[in-house]
């Protein structure tokens, strides 16, 4: 069964890019434009399994996502992967630690490293979910 994953990233290039490699992995794909957006998809209750968000977005950042993420029951251990431009201005122990930020990729990324990443946080998740 394929994997669901939330793409949150407002240059539209990028998401296309982004969309073409996950599906090519075999993975269901949707879009957000902003983190408004991607927290609508999970809030109405679209089976996502992993939420890949961009740092720098209109209407809520990806911080300001996480923490929504964070601070909801539902998404307790929703695997979030960040995507920055700013890689070394952020936190990146801090968005591990306090948000729960399974990875942070920064921009210009190879597609492919970006799908084994996501695929790697995927199968942590699945057996994380296993054991429990």
């Amino acid at each position: 069964m394929a994997h669901r994953i939330l793409v949150a990233e407002d240059n539209p290039a990028l998401a296309g890019v982004v969309r073409f490699n996950l599906e090519q992995a075999g993975l269901i794909v949707t879009l957000a434009r902003t983190g408004r957006e991607a927290w609508e998809v999970l809030d109405r209750g679209d089976e996502i399994e992993l939420v890949l968000t961009d740092q720098q977005m209109p209407e809520m950042n990806g911080s300001e996502l996480c923490a929504k993420i964070r601070n909801d029951g539902r998404f307790a251990k929703l695997p979030v992967i960040m995507l920055t431009a700013k890689g070394l201005e952020l936190e990146v122990d801090k968005l591990r630690e306090e948000m729960g930020v399974q990875e942070v990729v920064s921009k210009p990324f190879s597609p492919r490293e970006l799908t084994k990443t996501i695929q790697n946080c995927l199968l942590a998740a699945c057996a994380t979910a296993a054991t429990q």
